[in-house]
């Protein structure tokens, strides 16, 4: 995925910063306990597509990039 598109994304429930996880292909929103999919390089940022961070999952460090 392109870091300068990347740059300028934020969550779409909360407005806040998002967390790209190559691993599982996912922009992760800790405050809004969302994890949105990423599909053939496109992220796909609706709240109905996304699925819930466990409390687990949250409170993990991610080894992923965060975004301003």
């Amino acid at each position: 995925m392109d870091t300068k598109l990347l740059a300028l994304l934020v969550c779409p429930v909360t407005k806040g910063p998002l967390i790209y996880d190559r691993d599982k292909q996912e922009l992760l929103s800790r405050s809004a306990r969302l994890a949105y999919p990423v599909r053939d390089g496109i992220p796909i940022l609706l709240e109905h597509e996304a699925r819930t961070l466990s409390e687990e999952e949250a409170a993990r460090p991610h080894t992923a990039t965060p975004q301003p």
